[in-house]
């Protein structure tokens, strides 16, 4: 049973879009419809206070990202105005922009901060079907890397393969993900000493826009692993052992609704699911390499619907 160590009333004044902890679980940032970003400080009692309320976009905040804390305090954020911004915490509470990215004509749909292994790169994409890697310089600058552009209906989601991950013989890559309404997920990988991205593989299942992949952590398995979602209603794991090699697909579920998210726990064991009917529920592999729903995490809260409440779970 999935039990909540904390539920708490945001206090925003319309759908919350999303809610990260930091990484040493002691944070937690939300942001809205109502265009503010919330920062709470979690408390050992299992309480939590209010820190900080963001105000930095001009329409609704679809996602935020804390980045790796060998780089400071700071948190990243996407907006339907179009803007990427980097915030950083210069004192308790008083947070500053330090970036902003605002050269796309459209909604930014999603971020990722690349691992920390890479230094301080921020994976973006729009849905004007552009994705940039933003990158920190030693002169405290900022650079833009521009994908290639593939799909001009729109990219939902990216996330990045993770440091260690199988990758062949040859030199090193970075390896990163996206999914995007043209219903495919594609694989992107920059070798060490190159400037441009490049597609490796197109992965065609989905048989409807594809809302969010996430590349599954790095347990020491000598294989890549991914989950997608889509408006179809479908959950995916794609699988590679071999670098370079083909990737299998296997249906985790298929539901009535659209899915709408998908996240790893930090172990990769486990999948949690969030879907359009409000439920959130966590799938695990059995030893016949099958899928099975082990929590229905709503109807153990018992709580209002996820826009409303953002739960903590362990």
């Amino acid at each position: 049973m999935a039990t909540p160590l904390l539920s708490l009333d945001t206090q925003h004044q319309d759908m919350v879009h999303d809610a990260k902890l930091d990484y040493y679980a002691k944070r937690l940032a939300t942001c809205s419809s109502d265009r503010l970003i919330k920062v709470y400080d979690i408390l050992e009692d299992q309480h939590y206070q209010l820190a900080a309320d963001i105000q930095s976009h001009d329409g609704p905040v679809w996602q935020i990202d804390w980045a790796h804390p060998k780089f400071g305090t700071i948190l990243a954020s996407c907006s339907y105005d179009g803007k990427v911004i980097i915030h950083k915490e210069e004192s308790p509470g008083q947070w500053q922009q330090i970036y902003v990215y605002q050269e796309m004509s459209s909604s930014v749909n999603s971020i990722a901060w690349a691992p920390h292994e890479y230094d301080l790169c921020l994976a973006c994409c729009s849905a004007d079907g552009k994705v940039v890697v933003l990158s920190h310089n030693q002169n405290d600058t900022w650079s833009a890397s521009l994908f290639p552009e593939f799909c001009p209906l729109g990219v939902n989601s990216v996330t990045w393969a993770p440091f260690g991950s199988p990758q062949g013989e040859g030199l090193p890559a970075k390896r990163l993900a996206t999914a995007s309404c043209d219903n495919m997920v594609r694989i992107w990988v920059l070798p060490e000493g190159e400037r441009e991205w490049k597609i490796e593989d197109e992965l065609k299942q989905h048989t409807d826009w594809v809302r969010d992949v996430a590349w599954a952590p790095s347990i020491g398995l000598p294989c890549n692993t991914l989950a997608s979602c889509s408006e179809d209603g479908s959950v995916l794991i794609w699988s590679q052992d071999t670098v370079p090699g083909p990737w299998s697909c296997t249906v985790v579920t298929k539901m009535d609704a659209p899915v709408w998210s998908v996240s790893w726990s930090i172990t990769g064991s486990v999948l949690a699911v969030s879907s359009g009917d409000s439920s959130v529920t966590l799938w695990k592999e059995s030893l016949d390499r099958s899928w099975v729903e082990i929590n229905n995490v709503n109807e153990d809260l018992n709580q209002p619907p996820v826009s409303e409440v953002a739960d903590i779970h362990s």
